[in-house]
């Protein structure tokens, strides 16, 4: 679940600041804070929006608004990882 909880975190991201994140850099920020991307918690991917995300985007060459941050902390908050996607429901046929 800690991995699906990632992947979205690099999508909402992505729609954020209208570009893909790279998926690599954001995994090993991740484990500068001392986070595990594939066991990822809610409360982690929370502070890491909260915090060190805006840091991460800005080496990278991306701004993120406050607003944006706030609402992609939001959306990271909210997710619950137990749900299937359209997409992952689509994918079973």
């Amino acid at each position: 679940m800690g991995r699906r909880r990632f992947d979205h975190l690099v999508t909402e991201v992505s729609l954020a600041i209208d570009a893909n994140v790279p998926r690599y850099a954001m995994w090993l920020a991740l484990h500068d804070v001392g986070f595990d991307p594939d066991a990822l918690s809610a409360e982690q991917a929370t502070a890491f929006c909260s915090g060190p995300l805006r840091r991460f985007l800005s080496e990278h060459g991306f701004w993120l608004s406050p607003q944006a941050q706030v609402r992609v902390r939001r959306a990271v908050e909210r997710y619950d990882p137990g749900v299937v996607t359209p997409e992952e429901h689509f994918a079973r046929f």
